[in-house]
């Protein structure tokens, strides 16, 4: 190689060092746009809503007056909503991602559903609203309940799950597999000892951040008829006159905290501005704690996988 030869090669080197700064640059500004515009956000509601954060914001029903109302029946409401998600969801998606990825035979079948549950995890929520709409709401009359609503997110986050297990699993290395069906294991006990266990901390993240979206929508819920305001709770089990059944809760009434902020943010009034800021807050930072402990439990899990 000659010196011109040489001289050329380096100002190719130098140039696309220059590319490589130039999109790091643009890369680091892009990523500042979308963290601080979050940030002003989250910082607007803490410092308009923070004075409205106290205990019986938490214990008091909503009130056609600001300063009397409160979160009760919206937090108790997410939760069971999300406790029925988590019920109806996470035992089918991770049996679907471990059934696709373990069993299912490598054909055109296969093929197409993958497709689908790739394409479905994309779908806008408002679709699975209207789809729950016919299919719980009149086909199956399970009404406008927490039963229906759970079912629902179920729905939205179910290719969420399905995808992160099997991802989950293929990060698995081959030599697992191997060993163990090398020692006379089944493909049952493959699953059971190795592949789940092993894949759980994907898995786990995968569901968290699932149930973190599901906890935010809105328009899947209002589509099956949550309340905007509702100033009781679901009747627990054993209690009353007569005693309510053990699922009975199930078909009642419910509203969610992303529901109460609409009611409270289409209201003229300042203070009812600020109960929403309070709310928002609040589910924000439900939000960030839930991502949080899917990083937290990746990085525990991970750390005691010895392959």
């Amino acid at each position: 190689m000659n010196q011109q030869e040489l001289q050329s090669l380096r100002d190719l080197i130098g140039r696309h060092k220059r590319y490589d700064w130039m999109f790091g640059i643009l890369g680091i500004l892009a990523l500042m746009v979308g963290v601080l515009t979050f940030l002003i956000l989250f910082m607007d509601m803490a410092i308009q809503g923070m004075g409205r954060i106290d205990g019986e914001f938490f214990t008091s029903f909503p009130s056609r007056r600001a300063e009397d109302a409160g979160i009760l029946s919206a937090w108790v409401g997410s939760v069971l909503v999300m406790l029925v998600t988590a019920v109806a969801a996470v035992p089918l998606g991770v049996a679907a991602g471990v059934y696709l990825e373990e069993y299912a035979p490598k054909n055109w079948v296969t093929d197409i559903i993958e497709i689908n549950v790739t394409n479905l995890a994309g779908v806008p929520s408002i679709i699975y609203g209207l789809l729950a709409l016919g299919l719980f709401v009149y086909t199956f009359g399970l009404g406008h309940s927490i039963l229906t609503a759970g079912l629902t997110l179920a729905l939205l986050i179910l290719p969420v799950v399905i995808v992160a297990t099997r991802e989950s699993i293929r990060a698995i290395p081959v030599m697992v597999r191997e060993g163990a069906y090398g020692c006379g294991a089944t493909t049952w006990q493959v699953v059971r000892d190795h592949i789940v266990p092993y894949s759980s901390a994907g898995i786990m993240t995968g569901v968290i951040i699932g149930m973190a979206r599901a906890i935010g929508e809105t328009a899947p819920i209002i589509t099956i008829g949550a309340l905007t305001f509702i100033a009781f709770l679901p009747t627990p089990p054993f209690v009353g006159d007569p005693p309510a059944g053990l699922f009975d809760w199930l078909f009642s009434p419910f509203t969610v905290m992303p529901i109460q902020m609409f009611n409270w943010t289409s209201r003229p009034e300042a203070a009812f501005q600020e109960n929403a800021a309070a709310a928002g807050f609040i589910l924000v930072f439900m939000t960030l704690l839930m991502n949080g402990t899917a990083i937290w439990l990746r990085y525990r899990m991970r750390k005691n996988i010895n392959w």
